[in-house]
């Protein structure tokens, strides 16, 4: 399991929900490389209005402009890490933006496998 504490970076990736990446819908793609990458984690979140570069309002308050709402990807590692996942959003995100935050992570725990029981684990 990936260390995580301190000074990291995150990546937050803003696209509509209907791009899409060889037939499959894009953010799925995003998150299955960051996880290749072993990157510390990814999240995807599904907005209920925005706009972006094209100026048109997505919304789920009318059903006409419901359709292709906003998606943020988050990720957040080290700085090293993300820098190097870079490469990969430049090669799937050709409509959208991809941002860079500086962030210090408090705590990073996962779950534990089934069989131990326990709840949690050391890092």
């Amino acid at each position: 399991m990936t260390r995580l504490t301190g000074g990291a970076l995150r990546a937050t990736v803003f696209i509509g929900e209907n791009d899409t990446w060889h037939h499959k819908p894009l953010y799925t793609e995003i998150v299955h490389r960051a996880h290749a990458a072993g990157l510390a984690g990814a999240s995807v979140f599904r907005g209920i209005e925005g706009f972006g570069a094209s100026s048109l309002i997505h919304t789920s308050r009318l059903l006409s402009l419901s359709e292709d709402l906003p998606v943020a990807i988050v990720i957040v590692d080290t700085e090293e890490r993300v820098r190097a996942f870079l490469p990969q959003l430049d090669e799937l995100v050709t409509e959208g933006l991809v941002t860079l935050d500086a962030c210090e992570v408090i705590r990073y725990v996962g779950r534990t496998d089934e069989a131990d029981g326990k709840g949690k684990r050391s890092l």
